[in-house]
């Protein structure tokens, strides 16, 4: 089975595919004065963009691993992810509360994603 890496950087991978399994490193926002909606926004932005960047689509998201800095935001990220999710193929997902890499991230995303054969 090949190993590959989309866009390595000296730290880590957008992403690492086994097969037609991709492996998402954690998305975070980039406006790290933002609220939670606008964070929440922003993570799953990156994520579709790196998601299409593999050829797949958003119902090809096996998993999503939440984290949350706050577990007092999770009603607002809450809120914008009942507006981006596939309502007919929802991931499986996780949620939990953690201290983030840096001051002011309130959210970070990790995802697995099926890629569909012609991808892979």
């Amino acid at each position: 089975m090949t190993l590959s890496r989309l866009n390595p950087g000296p730290r880590m991978s957008q992403a690492v595919t086994i097969g037609n399994i991709a492996f998402l490193a954690g998305q975070v926002p980039d406006d790290l004065t933002a609220d939670i909606e606008t964070q929440t926004r922003q993570v799953l932005a990156k994520m579709d963009a790196v998601i299409a960047e593999l050829g797949a689509a958003k119902v090809d998201i096996a998993s999503i691993q939440v984290w949350l800095a706050d577990m007092a935001d999770f009603q607002g990220m809450n809120a914008v992810w009942d507006e981006w999710v596939s309502k007919d193929a929802p991931p499986a997902r996780a949620t939990g509360g953690t201290a983030l890499a840096r001051p002011g991230m309130r959210v970070e995303m990790i995802a697995v994603v099926a890629l569909p054969e012609a991808a892979a």
